[in-house]
This record gives structure tokens, sequence and C-alpha cells, in this order.
């Protein structure tokens, strides 16, 4: 069954300039039970054991970063590393000009990391890509099932790859790309569009195989230090793509991927801390 919600979420409107403007949903704090039962199909042993997190206020983009807002970020002074300004394969209709609202991809997770830096520099608001927790948080938005909307998926609902089906749904479309931002019109309980698909999402921590001794505060579960600007290896994607099978959609689905891999169905979407500012 596929749920509707209707909800009045707050929101703040960053007016990046040149008429590029970025949206951020306020996620309220709460505890959720992160990961999966075993009894979910398609589940994995990654998404175990399941625990008890308990999640501090935080803004979260309401759509996955455009090529539009990349473009603009990209222009602003380096921080620590250079970025290109147009990495993404799948340009859309939009590509000679500031309106794509196609997500940037192709971009790497220390890419993101220098969005954000660049970012909070030009807004004075800190910015950073959101935990593990902190996605799965604003993905459920309060829901138990495989996806906000549910215990199924349909292609009417995602963008990801329908020659495959998840449950009992038939098989849907195979676009082979993807698709503007929040063009199915589909927000979960907190106000958030493709959560489902699209792109998978880079989240700021180190990958472990389980959640054995995960954090229960939400926070990034490091291995080493926390300097970003040190981290090597493998972080954590999450979300699902255009290219994958509907179960890497689900809320509890994670995967992997070395930081500086540019794959063409990884974006990401940003967080704003809750009443921090920069002097």
């Amino acid at each position: 069954m596929i749920h509707e919600y209707q909800r009045t979420a707050q929101y703040f409107r960053e007016d990046l300039g040149n008429d590029i403007q970025l949206d951020m949903m306020l996620i309220p704090g709460g505890t959720f039970i992160m990961g999966s039962p075993k009894e979910e199909e398609d589940s994995r042993d990654s998404e175990r054991p399941q625990h008890e997190v308990t999640i501090e206020p935080f803004w979260l983009g309401q759509y996955q970063v455009t090529q539009a807002q990349w473009k603009f970020v990209a222009k602003l002074p380096q921080v620590n590393k250079e970025l290109n300004p147009d990495p993404s394969r799948f340009k859309g209709d939009g590509s000679t000009s500031l309106t794509n609202n196609r997500p940037v991809e192709q971009v790497s997770w220390y890419d993101a990391v220098e969005f954000c830096d660049r970012l909070s520099r030009h807004t004075k608001r800190q910015y950073r890509l959101p935990s593990e927790a902190e996605w799965e948080y604003a993905c459920r938005a309060g829901t138990k099932t495989p996806f906000h909307f549910g215990e199924t998926i349909t292609t009417d609902l995602a963008n990801y790859n329908g020659n495959y089906t998840y449950g009992q749904e038939p098989k849907g479309v195979y676009r082979e790309e993807t698709t503007e931002v929040g063009s199915f019109g589909v927000a979960n309980n907190f106000g958030l569009y493709d959560m489902h698909g699209n792109v998978y999402e880079w989240c700021l921590d180190d990958w472990h195989d389980n959640y054995t001794d995960a954090p229960a505060d939400g926070s990034a579960w490091f291995s080493s230090d926390d300097k970003l600007s040190d981290k090597t290896g493998r972080a954590v994607l999450r979300g699902g793509s255009w290219i994958y099978n509907p179960q890497y959609c689900r809320s509890a689905y994670r995967l992997f991927n070395n930081r500086d891999n540019h794959d063409n169905n990884i974006g990401f979407r940003v967080v704003c801390v809750v009443g921090r500012t920069f002097r």
C-alpha cells in the first residue's frame, strides 16, 4: 500500500544569488529505530543490529543538490580544493544556463565536502553532509516500512531501474538517466523529495560493515579522526539511484564507495546545523 502525507513543514530558503535558491526543510528532533528487521524483503546483515538513535533537530535540503546550485557554488572562492563547475553527465534542457534542475552527479565525497565549505563561507551558516543516521531518520519521516510511502515502490513514485521489481509490483519504466529533482511530486512527511532513487547521496560517515557499536546520538560514525581533510577510504551512500534495482532504494539500505569516486549515479544533499552561524 502506498501512503500519502499532508503536513505543514517548516523551511527556509537560502538565496544564493543569480536567482539560485536552496530550500532547507526543518527536520524535527526525535528517536527512531535505525536499520531493518530480518523479515523485511531484501534486507541485509549490514542493516543490523537495529538500534535506537536520538536525533537533534537539523535542516536538510528539500531536494538533491542541483546542477544550477553546483555551478553557482563552484564559482565561489576555493577553500581546500578545486571544483569542476560542470561535472554531470546528464545535462537536461538547462545545460547552457544556471536553470538546470537535474541533480549534480559525478562528484566525489571530497567535492561534496568542498561544496559545503564554500556554501558555509558564502552564507555564514554551517553546511555539511548529513550523517548516515540523520539521513535515514529524515528519509523515514516517522515510518517503519521499507519506503517512506509504504511497503513497496513503483516507477511512478521514484527513478530507478524499472526492469526489476520489489514485492508484488509489476515492472515499470527504466529511464536510463536522472530526472529533475522533485519531478515525481511525492514528498515524505518531512517535505523531502527524491529520498528514494534518482542519485545516491553521500553521507559523512566512514563505512562500517554493520551497526555493532554504532553511535546512538545521530553523529557521523568515524573509525579514524574526524578531520574531513584527512579522510581516506570508503564513505557511506544512501537512497538508491536511476541505474539500480528498487531494493537499493529502501530506507534502510546502505552502500559504500571510495571517497574519490565520480560515478554518474552519485550526488548529495546538504544539512544546515540548527542555530549555527559564523561571525
